[in-house]
């Protein structure tokens, strides 16, 4: 591993290269901070599908692409001289130090929960009128119910057994099926949600992430399916012409690859 005088010796070569793209590349001359939005969002992504496979040298990779555009949008604002990658290094060491007073202060905590309840009590003390501000509209709905019962939990909004929340599940899995029962595709659609949203707060007490795990199952389906479509290639016979029966056994084989 490199040591600290290296490690900011690579960092400034980053500085000096983002400059020079700044100045003399057409594609990075035009870039503006909302160009680079939704290419940003997809580097996060992929970063996070790098970590779920837990490839280390792709995390590696994506790490630098994430880097890359940090100082991306701290160049571009040093342009219009609103801020530049000293004032975002400095604001969240100022962040940091703030949010922690049980080590740059005399607060004491007893564990993590505690930490987790000065940090939204500091945030509220801060100006914030909600622990709820802190969560972007723009989430997909999944990870947003997650950080919301996160949040919430911090200031002592929660259930204090995992059994609780397991019954609360039951509950709302109750009351889907009356709706389901009598038809309504509104209620029906609202209950939906409640189970998904008891769900999500039943991993929380399981130290599960859902959207984690959910994204487990995805890939595990897909490649549990691309081995059916590849056994019927290679019987020359299309999916749709197998039937259910024919389907399941090779499901069964692809379950115990």
């Amino acid at each position: 591993m490199s040591d600290k005088k290296s490690q900011l010796q690579a960092f400034e070569r980053l500085l000096i290269i983002m400059d020079e793209l700044r100045e003399q590349c057409p594609w990075d001359k035009k870039q503006t901070l909302q160009t680079l939005r939704h290419l940003t969002i997809e580097e996060v992504y992929e970063l996070g599908d790098a970590i779920l496979v837990n490839d280390l040298d792709e995390v590696k990779k994506e790490l630098g692409d994430v880097l890359l555009h940090i100082v991306f949008y701290s160049k571009i604002g040093s342009e219009s001289n609103s801020f530049d990658i000293a004032d975002v290094c400095n604001s969240i060491c100022d962040k940091l130090i703030d949010r922690h007073p049980h080590i740059y202060s005399d607060v004491v905590v007893e564990n993590e929960e505690d930490v987790k309840r000065n940090w939204e009590q500091l945030k509220l003390k801060e100006g914030k009128k909600s622990v709820l501000e802190g969560v972007p509209k723009s989430l997909p709905a999944m990870v947003k119910a997650n950080r919301i019962q996160d949040k919430v939990a911090g200031v002592g909004f929660d259930w204090e057994e995992p059994h609780q929340v397991f019954e609360k599940v039951k509950e709302e899995l109750s009351e889907l099926q009356v709706e389901i029962n009598s038809g309504n595709q509104d209620k029906i659609e609202s209950e939906f949600g409640d189970v998904l949203f008891s769900m999500i707060n039943y991993a929380r007490f399981l130290k599960v992430d859902p959207e984690s795990a959910l994204e487990r199952t995805n890939k595990k389906f897909i490649k549990r399916f691309q081995y059916l479509e590849q056994k019927s290639k290679d019987l020359n016979k299309p999916l749709s012409e197998m039937t259910l029966a024919e389907m399941d056994i090779y499901w069964e084989e692809a379950k115990k690859i």
